[in-house]
């Protein structure tokens, strides 16, 4: 993996409501859409991911791990990166021996129910992936349901949080503030954080899909003064603000997404950072 921070320039392939045609285009405004695994399929991320990340990360965990997907839409993607995270085999429903004793427990969440209900109809592992609607910018429910989780487990914080293409949707839809807050958040309750930007130019396109359709533009996009190289600056908002270190670059997607994993400094007294290795 790249230590640095990668970011290209080429045609990204976009999912209905962020590029593509399809029936009512744009008409999800929180990102929420009920086909956005058909054209950004999982394996277009988890491919980048080592399969022995887990491990390097937590080499010696005395519990189970915790994890939060935050904007997890129907599901898909958040058991592909469990399926991969525990090397899990999609036909076997045992962890290899290199992932056992490995456990990992994600809480997963949006804010449309129809996808939520559609996840956990659909989980194969209902046991250690909970799916719940949650409006992760309504502080006061936010904070009463995942201490509720948390309590169940002892713990006060997640070891790692995931956040796939989801900062726009709160950007657009909370301002520059809203951003800072939702990103300072997230560093307060993880101690590792996989981030999956979207770039300025998808921002644009969704407020043209919305113009397209007739409707009433963004509130806060004009307004917006976090922009343009939005991993560069989301990085900014992490490192300088959140006491996060960004610790690798994954690479991009298919569609021109860097994935970025960054951690808790106040979890890492001694400064060592760990050893990624592709496996």
């Amino acid at each position: 993996c790249s230590p640095g921070v990668r970011t290209g320039r080429k045609k990204m392939a976009a999912p209905m409501g962020e590029g593509s045609p399809g029936p009512e285009p744009g008409a999800a405004p929180y990102g929420n859409f009920p086909n956005y695994s058909r054209f950004h399929p999982p394996e277009g991320r988890v491919r980048l991911l080592p399969r022995g990340l887990l491990r390097s990360l937590f080499p010696a965990p005395a519990r189970p791990l915790l994890g939060l997907d935050v904007g997890c839409n129907s599901g898909e993607l958040s058991v592909a990166l469990y399926r991969h995270l525990l090397g899990l085999q999609e036909s076997k429903g045992s962890l290899d021996e290199s992932a056992a004793g490995k456990d990992l427990n994600l809480l997963c969440c949006d804010i449309d129910p129809v996808l939520i209900e559609r996840a956990r109809q659909c989980s194969p592992f209902p046991a250690s992936i909970s799916f719940a609607k949650l409006d992760i910018m309504d502080s006061s429910a936010r904070d009463s349901f995942l201490s509720s989780y948390l309590g169940r487990f002892g713990r006060s914080t997640f070891d790692i949080g995931f956040c796939m293409s989801v900062t726009m949707w709160i950007h657009l839809n909370h301002g520059d503030r809203g951003l800072v807050e939702f990103l300072a958040f997230l560093s307060s309750v993880c101690t590792y954080l996989l981030m999956e930007p979207q770039p300025w130019k998808c921002y644009r396109a969704a407020a043209r899909r919305l113009r397209r359709l007739g409707r009433s533009d963004f509130d806060h996009f004009r307004a917006l003064a976090i922009n343009g190289d939005m991993v560069e600056r989301i990085t900014q908002i992490l490192t300088k603000d959140c006491a996060m270190e960004l610790v690798c670059c994954f690479g991009s997607t298919s569609w021109d997404r860097s994935l970025l994993l960054f951690k808790s400094s106040a979890s890492n007294p001694e400064g060592r950072s760990p050893v990624l290795k592709n496996e």
